[in-house]
């Protein structure tokens, strides 16, 4: 059924297809005189629209790296895992125009009359502005802070760098007022009350563990703020989680033409009839756009069904496909392809595309029927769930240490009976901390409640995998170097026939030397070219010959661009990067 697409779809189509950068560093100040606009409630509306193009899109969620993080491997690297970054001569993410548009507007919304508009998109502006300094901070961490309109000559802008401590003051002031000023009414393609209070619980989520693992102080505050926006807007009982068949329910989320409005409080939206579509069919499905896999460790911490660790059986390292996907966590399923998978439309079974995917783990998540594969898919995308603030809810609490049994009956496991998985025991978590997790998370914090953190953690993985999140995870948690690690593929024994799915037909053979002939509906891969990590037997590995290397005193920033260091002095190159661009 083909939906009516709003206005805010098609300022997402007009700045994804426009290439002339020139007229974005006008608008809006050579565009508009503002004595002749800013003065009725659909001006305004009109003019904070056009913020919205700033939200990420479908590639910045669920294809591009690095923000799949340690998630996914593709048969390119990422310069954030090679540590081949070098500083800019200009851009690198250090750009102001969307901040000069907000500014721009602020400053000149009092025209309106209407003071119920103005007071609503004020709110809506000034959500944008935290949203533009939360990505700034991550990227860069201390920045300037500006609020007004700076002219060329304006000594202001030939500012030092603000502490992030400051700068985030000021964006929790952006949101408070946000939240008390915006629309109570819901819609997954508006900023609303909802939206902000939603933000306001990663935002500070992101910055109390950053500061925590970094050692920088004063976090306490910021994850109670975290948790008291999350409680509120649980409180509110606006949204839940999405229920149905929990072999299917989790899926239905991603796959769905319209954002669910139960639980997306924030999606891109996508319509064919603008034209505005993306890409996931092709780019998970096709052999041409980085053949993407989950890797071996995150399908290792899926539980089991009945919420055992299935890390702890024996040799779980070397269980073949189908073995290993057994009475799993029905999430697995839904993600990536295991035995008895069909695609939309399809009769037929189908099992893991090698040419497609670089580890054999072959996501499902966001794909639609084939009638897609050519680009054009037009399914909504996630950017804010409700199940991810129940899981901010949670994580901040762990860490300050006052997550008690009740507050995972209402976060976690909401999440796990979507999929009737049973629920996390807080008790049973921290007294037996999982090795395989503390492994993979050698920082994790030492408080009394390093188990129940873990087990979040892994749900957190789980639940919001391919969504852009989990590089940011990795650097608040300080695991960057989780990054330059091996990214593992399925096991195999050495060279032979497997029958995948054990349907009792050949699916895939491993071969050395000469190729054998070829009987159709099979998947040939020659050893050496399919890398093993014992040579002729083990996990596949991907990449094997380049180098990963992150670096702990200076990965966790970018640098800022040696054109801005030249023409502002003021400004401090961050630490261990160079001001000259080598």
């Amino acid at each position: 059924m083909k939906r009516k697409f709003t206005i805010i779809t098609l300022i997402f189509a007009f700045f994804a297809s426009s290439c002339n950068n020139d007229y974005l560093e006008r608008y809006p100040i050579a565009e508009l005189a503002p004595e002749n606009y800013f003065r009725t409630a659909s001006e305004l509306q009109t003019y904070t629209n056009a913020f919205y193009a700033d939200l990420p899109d479908a590639l910045a969620i669920h294809y591009n790296n690095p923000n799949q993080g340690d998630d996914e491997a593709r048969n390119t690297l990422a310069a954030e895992f090679q540590g081949t970054r070098t500083t800019p001569a200009s851009g690198g993410g250090w750009t102001w125009t969307s901040l000069r548009r907000i500014n721009f507007y602020l400053e000149n919304s009092h025209k309106c009359a209407d003071e119920a508009a103005r007071l609503q998109y004020d709110g809506v502006a000034r959500f944008f502005r935290a949203y533009f300094y939360y990505n700034k901070v991550v990227r860069f961490g201390d920045v300037p802070w500006y609020d007004k309109v700076n002219q060329l000559d304006d000594p202001a802008m030939f500012k030092a760098k603000d502490s992030r401590k400051d700068v985030f003051a000021k964006m929790l002031d952006d949101l408070d007022y946000a939240i008390a000023n915006c629309s109570t009414v819901k819609n997954p393609q508006l900023i609303n009350k909802w939206t902000v209070l939603a933000f306001k619980s990663r935002m500070c989520l992101f910055e109390g563990t950053f500061r925590k693992y970094h050692g920088l102080g004063d976090w306490e505050e910021i994850l109670e703020e975290g948790v008291k926006a999350a409680d509120e807007l649980m409180n509110a009982n606006e949204y839940s989680i999405y229920k149905n068949d929990p072999h299917t329910a989790y899926q239905e989320l991603f796959i769905a033409e319209d954002a669910n409005p139960a639980e997306m409080i924030m999606a891109r939206q996508y319509d064919a009839s603008v034209p505005f579509v993306h890409s996931a069919n092709f780019y998970i499905l096709s052999a041409s756009y980085g053949r993407p896999g989950m890797v071996k460790e995150l399908v290792n911490s899926y539980l089991m069904k009945d919420g055992s660790r299935f890390t702890d059986k024996a040799n779980y390292d070397k269980l073949s496909f189908y073995e290993e996907t057994q009475d799993r966590d029905p999430r697995l399923a839904q993600t990536i392809r295991t035995p008895g998978y069909k695609r939309i439309g399809a009769n037929m079974t189908s099992v893991p595309d090698f040419a497609t995917s670089v580890t054999g783990y072959q996501y499902v998540k966001y794909i639609l029927s084939s009638a897609f594969d050519a680009g054009q898919s037009s399914n909504d995308m996630p950017i804010i769930r409700y199940a991810e603030v129940l899981l901010n809810y949670a994580e901040a609490k762990a860490e300050l240490g006052t997550l008690n049994q009740g507050d995972i009956d209402r976060t976690i496991k909401l999440i796990r009976e979507r999929v009737g998985m049973p629920n996390l025991n807080v008790t049973e978590a921290n007294a037996k901390p999982d090795p395989y997790l503390m492994a993979t998370y050698p920082n994790v914090s030492k408080n009394g409640q390093t188990g129940v953190i873990l087990e979040i953690r892994r749900e957190r993985r789980i639940e919001l995998v391919k969504e852009g999140l989990r590089f940011n995870d990795l650097l608040r948690w300080k695991e960057g170097a989780k990054v330059a690690k091996p990214f593992y593929g399925m096991y195999f024994p050495g060279a032979g026939e497997y029958d995948l799915d054990q349907d009792g037909k050949l699916d895939l053979v491993i071969y050395e030397g000469t190729a054998p002939a070829k009987k159709p509906g099979v998947q040939y891969q020659k050893l050496g070219e399919l890398v093993l990590e014992n040579g002729k037997s083990g996990r596949i590995i991907n990449l094997p010959d380049i180098l990963k290397k992150w670096t702990e005193d200076k990965d966790y920033y970018y640098p800022i661009p040696t054109q801005e260091l030249q023409l502002n002095t003021k400004l401090e190159q961050n630490k261990g990067w160079d001001k000259s661009g080598t």
